[in-house]
């Protein structure tokens, strides 16, 4: 079986589809926290919310400890995509505004595909080369014109690079675990690696939750309930399923959703070209996630 043609279930494209929306509502979400909490405390409060939550849900399940072979690839995935990734986003969110942000980390999927190929041996397949760029392009169109023109910050550049190297990284350090654990161990203890890495932020989280208000505070914890530990659940569930390089090309649609969710949530009436290039987005994950169709054999089979 080559790497074209593995193609996922319908239940792995709808546990893709919800990781979607729920990554896309926490850009609103981390928007929102931003004033109130620092960036290491901010991961460390939405980490142990989605720890608890994933804990509980595995004590129910009783799916028990993954099996050792497991264990490198969560531990990797917990420290940079978890741990890392969250303290690196939420810092280059405070830095640039949205569009830019949006732009920078979207580059993950297209380093992931990279390194898939590479690592993983998934192959180049031409299809999802080619919707990874279509989907970059719409990318940089909704970026541009969600930017408003003003100054980017070069630190705020790089951590959003950073975001998106260490997204790309975690991902592909996650695939092979998933050879061995289910998703939601995987997610599991790879949310409570990355809760342990962030513990040097303790003594400032409890600082932001005594002065942020309540409702901000709640946000947090929707921020590890929902994008964290049931998306990244969802996510591990499609991803063992499919290749890393169309699970990455998947993400593209955030951006799309994003702009729809500032429509109808914050009543933000988005312009033709932020129209235009959630349609990009949108197009090339359509093309990278299609399927060649077989070309007929034009020799005529032998009489019997």
């Amino acid at each position: 079986m080559t790497p074209d043609s593995v193609r996922p279930s319908r239940a792995a494209i709808a546990a893709a589809t919800i990781t979607v929306v729920l990554w896309a509502s926490a850009f609103v979400g981390i928007r929102a926290a931003a004033p109130h909490f620092s960036p290491g405390s901010l991961a460390l409060g939405r980490l142990l919310a989605g720890a608890v939550t994933l804990v509980i849900l595995l004590a129910i399940s009783r799916q028990g400890l993954p099996p050792r072979p497991a264990w490198p690839g969560i531990i990797i995935s917990g420290v940079i995509w978890f741990g890392l990734y969250m303290v690196a986003l939420n810092w280059g969110e405070q830095l640039v505004d949205a569009g830019t942000a949006a732009m920078l980390v979207n580059v993950g999927p297209a380093v992931m595909a990279l390194l898939a190929g590479w690592l993983l041996h998934e192959g180049f397949p031409p299809r999802l080369l080619a919707g990874i760029v279509v989907s970059f392009l719409g990318t940089l169109v909704v970026g541009f014109s969600m930017s408003g023109g003003g100054r980017t910050s070069i630190l705020g550049v790089v951590l959003c690079l950073v975001a998106a190297v260490t997204y790309a990284a975690g991902v592909v350090a996650q695939k092979p675990a998933l050879k061995h654990a289910t998703a939601l161990q995987a997610t599991t203890f790879g949310c409570v690696i990355g809760a342990i890495a962030c513990l040097p932020f303790a003594g400032r989280l409890i600082s932001d939750v005594s002065e942020a208000p309540l409702s901000i505070t709640l946000n947090v914890v929707y921020l590890g309930v929902f994008p964290t530990a049931i998306a990244f659940t969802t996510w591990a569930y499609a991803l063992a399923r499919t290749t890393a390089g169309r699970m990455g090309s998947t993400t593209y649609a955030v951006p799309a959703v994003v702009v729809v969710m500032s429509w109808l949530v914050l009543g933000e009436v988005p312009g033709w070209l932020t129209l235009l290039g959630g349609a990009l987005c949108l197009a090339g994950v359509a093309v990278s996630r299609s399927r060649r169709t077989p070309t007929p054999d034009p020799t005529p089979a032998p009489s019997r």
